[in-house]
């Protein structure tokens, strides 16, 4: 019998997850009996479970992990895979923030509360965020005010209004600040017209003041003053319509436009559709990894397929439209994420290892690169060689697309650069990449000169 703790569960008292043969558990330690007893008595795991706001578990027989701590087992259902919040775009967050202000709600209706508000804690079974900590939640105390409610705004309120009224790249803060981005950070860097808004005056900007100058007190309970159930619900509705009013238009990008200016012809982009619909079909992969996804339009090929597929790609406003399309179509199987390749996910916080590095999060049985190696070698000057072995990191099928150097999109390239690119042709390609993969078919697409490849990892 093998087990591990998982890295990143260390934090809560109140218990853990680990694994163990394979399988995730989550031991419930005793000094959480109280309030996982009345989680389950009061109703509110049921509510939320059959309402599709938090994942079910199953209580076990399981032995536990630290039999001196332990009070449950429990066998959670699982999420395929681990997304973060510096990966989502900007709707995710926002729906993310919704959801926890709900759940928060609706546990105030069954007399308990959420003491934790971490972004973490929601995950994405494609387009339906969900809550996955069951240990969230504690009994409520009348008079208490919400102890989550500095956390909540670090992880979602300040991130979203940086990026809907300063640049929504600074979601990319939130790879730093693991615990939420400051709130006197936030209040520095938004516009002077924020102090406008009552929602993120009172929550963002005075909540700083006020973080500053109690900073290093501790303050009692009689100092900050009771705030009855109605207040905190009131406060509950004040940071759901601070929320709501924000937003962001992903306006046209270089790769948001993209398939609108490649030179691909009709006739072209039908044919690799159906070439990499044949591909799929071909090796029936359960996972796939689509890099450069753009808005998604070859990740539903695989998604329609039945395949869980993950839509990567550099561009905010390439994920934004895709995940909207995913709301939109209610699609469970595609969940878009913002990554840059070139720079992709680390392990981040204690010991490199809460935040799992993109590769240590699972393998994919297929991944898409399609029109994206010339960006990758030209633009960022990595060798065909390079690209091949980290491709062979993430999945043993790869569909992958080679760009001839004449084509206007690698000219577009090399416009404003001098052409230090010897190495850069097809030869060269199939040698790096035949190294590490077997190439199973190769299918120039039709009226393109571009070259599809679907090519299986070594052993």
């Amino acid at each position: 019998m093998t087990s591990n703790l998982h890295q990143a569960s260390f934090r809560d008292p109140s218990g853990f997850v680990f694994w163990r043969d394979g399988m995730l558990f989550r031991q419930v330690n005793r000094i959480y009996q109280k309030d996982y007893d009345c989680l389950i008595r009061s109703g509110l795991y049921s509510s939320l479970v059959r309402d599709g706001l938090m994942v079910g578990h199953e209580e076990t027989q399981e032995p536990p992990e630290l039999s001196e701590l332990a009070y449950r087992v429990l066998k959670p259902e699982t999420v395929s895979f681990i997304s973060y919040p510096y990966e989502w775009c900007f709707s995710q967050l926002r729906d993310a923030a919704l959801l926890t202000l709900r759940i928060q709600r609706k546990a105030l209706e069954h007399g308990m509360t959420l003491k934790d508000a971490s972004a973490y804690n929601i995950q994405f079974f494609g387009y339906q965020p969900i809550l996955i900590d069951t240990l969230s939640f504690e009994e409520y105390r009348e008079g208490e005010p919400w102890v989550a409610y500095r956390q909540f705004c670090q992880h979602f309120l300040a991130p979203l209004a940086l990026m809907a009224y300063t640049d929504v790249r600074l979601s990319q803060l939130l790879r730093v600040y693991l615990d939420g981005i400051p709130l006197d950070l936030a209040s520095r860097l938004l516009p002077w017209k924020t102090r406008l808004s009552l929602g993120l005056a009172t929550h963002i900007h005075l909540h700083a003041s006020a973080q500053k100058r109690y900073a290093g007190e501790k303050i009692s309970t009689a100092a900050r003053g009771k705030m009855g159930k109605m207040a905190l619900l009131g406060l509950i509705d004040s940071l759901e319509a601070a929320i709501r009013s924000l937003s962001w238009k992903p306006r046209g990008t270089e790769w948001a436009d993209y398939y609108r200016e490649t030179n691909y012809s009709d006739q072209a982009f039908e044919d690799k559709k159906q070439r990499v619909e044949e591909f799929v079909s071909h090796v029936h992969p359960s996972m796939v990894w689509d890099l450069g996804a753009n808005t998604g339009i070859f990740s539903r090929i695989a998604s329609g397929q039945g395949a869980k597929t993950i839509a990567f790609d550099i561009d905010p406003a390439a994920v934004e439209l895709n995940y909207r399309e995913c709301v939109r179509a209610k699609e469970t199987n595609l969940l878009p994420l913002v990554l840059d390749l070139t720079n992709p996910s680390p392990g981040l916080g204690w010991a490199n290892a809460e935040r799992q590095a993109l590769v240590e999060r699972g393998k994919a049985d297929m991944v898409l690169a399609l029109a994206l190696v010339h960006h990758l070698a030209i633009s960022n000057n990595v060798p065909f060689q390079r690209i091949a072995d980290y491709f062979s990191q993430m999945g043993e099928w790869l569909v992958v697309e080679f760009v001839p150097k004449d084509d206007s999109q690698v000219q577009r390239l090399l416009a404003s650069r001098k052409d230090i690119f010897t190495e850069y042709h097809k030869q060269s390609f199939e040698r790096a990449f035949n190294e590490v993969y077997e190439i199973r078919a190769d299918h120039p697409i039709s009226f393109s000169g571009r070259i599809l490849y679907l090519m299986q990892r070594r052993q």
